[in-house]
């Protein structure tokens, strides 16, 4: 059986659900950071990595792939977010 497989939304690279991070809009449209992969909502993938992050924040491919607008004060948050997420990894 294959393992599942997404594509990073920094990146655009393919690897392996366990080696990347979800992004989730929730229903109530709260974008929130979903370690476990497994909340309700529609998900973006992005590397454990600082590079991949920072290209998918900068490139708003977050609010393409979650098919919601980000501010910038929500930005921040969000990479705040991903990057204490990276960094208890």
């Amino acid at each position: 059986m294959a393992l599942p497989e997404r594509m990073c939304v920094g990146c655009r690279g393919r690897s392996g659900k366990r080696q990347l991070i979800r992004v989730v809009r929730t229903p109530g449209g709260e974008i929130v950071v979903d370690p476990a992969g497994s909340a309700l909502g529609r998900g973006a993938y992005v590397h454990l990595e600082n590079g991949c992050v920072e290209a998918a924040l900068r490139s708003t491919a977050f609010e393409r792939a979650l098919r919601a607008s980000l501010s910038a004060d929500a930005a921040a948050r969000l990479g705040t977010k991903l990057e204490r997420s990276i960094g208890a990894v």
